[in-house]
């Protein structure tokens, strides 16, 4: 479906962190998406969004008509310099344009840039009970490398964690 989709995919500006933010925010009531249990503000993602390079971590943002549906993220793992070449990844979708094929399009951009960004692992922490997020990895082949079990409390409930990787 998202081929019939008339979409742009540009690196973030400074005047998208707004809609990146509601977009995050949007997810934390599902208690599927984010470990974030409160609403975040602007000013406290950006210091995350200026973490953010276009030549090594982007932040993307994905439009249709002009409006930012949907956005992905390549963040450093662990901070440390051997793990250069690893980047988690993250992908939210603005709720109305979820199940357009808009994940798939963002995971196709981001394995074919990966090679340019000096990436050579993409990994994805994703909750245990989150199978649409799930699914979208697999997809890409995307394999389960490690489970940590009940390591969140979602109001009350605990969850587990997957963490899914993939060599690129």
């Amino acid at each position: 479906m998202s081929r019939q989709l008339n979409y742009e995919i540009t690196d973030a500006q400074l005047s998208d962190l707004e809609r990146i933010v509601d977009i995050y925010n949007s997810t934390i009531a599902s208690r599927t998406v984010t470990a974030d249990l409160e609403p975040a503000t602007v000013q406290s993602k950006r210091a995350w969004f200026d973490e953010h390079s276009a030549h090594s971590r982007p932040l993307w943002v994905l439009r249709i008509d002009g409006e930012i549906a949907a956005w992905f993220s390549f963040q450093s793992f662990y901070g440390r310099p051997a793990y250069q070449a690893t980047a988690e990844i993250s992908i939210y979708i603005a709720e109305p344009y979820r199940n357009l094929g808009l994940g798939s399009v963002l995971m196709r951009r981001a394995l074919e840039e990966s090679p340019r960004l000096g990436l050579t692992t993409l990994l994805g922490f994703v909750f245990g009970h989150n199978e649409p997020s799930l699914a979208l990895l697999r997809k890409f082949e995307f394999e389960t490398w490690g489970h940590l079990p009940k390591v969140a409390v979602l109001d009350g409930v605990e969850r587990d964690l997957v963490i899914s990787g993939r060599r690129v």
